[in-house]
């Protein structure tokens, strides 16, 4: 078992959605979790902190989460971070969407807090 745990950046302007994440991932997943409320605070903390991956939400006002993952596939320091997208809002062809874009996966909205970490764990090969 390796002695630094997983860092986990969670972009959502929701702050009990980020809240609730963040309790699951660092309780049940054992990870650290960092929190942006938005694309913009998303892209700084991403290149900064280095994350091992990023939970995107992609209904945000201001900047949704397919621009900022756009953004953060075209910046040097943050394309290799694994991205999984979290959504209210799946449909067959959204999922075809997002999977052009190169998202690891889409977990939807709402997600059951108990299987997350694991549903994490499981896209990420962890």
């Amino acid at each position: 078992m390796p002695t630094t745990a997983k860092q986990i950046l969670v972009i959502d302007d929701e702050e009990h959605i980020r809240e609730v994440t963040q309790l699951c991932l660092e309780m049940i997943g054992g990870w650290e979790v960092i929190t942006a409320s938005s694309g913009n605070e998303g892209l700084v903390k991403a290149e900064v902190t280095q994350p091992d991956a990023i939970l995107l939400d992609v209904m945000m006002p201001d900047m949704d989460g397919t621009t900022t993952f756009r953004q953060l596939r075209t910046n040097q320091a943050t394309q290799h971070i694994p991205v999984i997208l979290l959504t209210a809002k799946l449909q067959a062809a959204d999922q075809r969407r997002f999977a052009d874009l190169g998202v690891n996966a889409v977990i939807a909205k709402p997600f059951d807090p108990t299987i997350l970490a694991e549903q994490v764990a499981a896209v990420l090969g962890w």
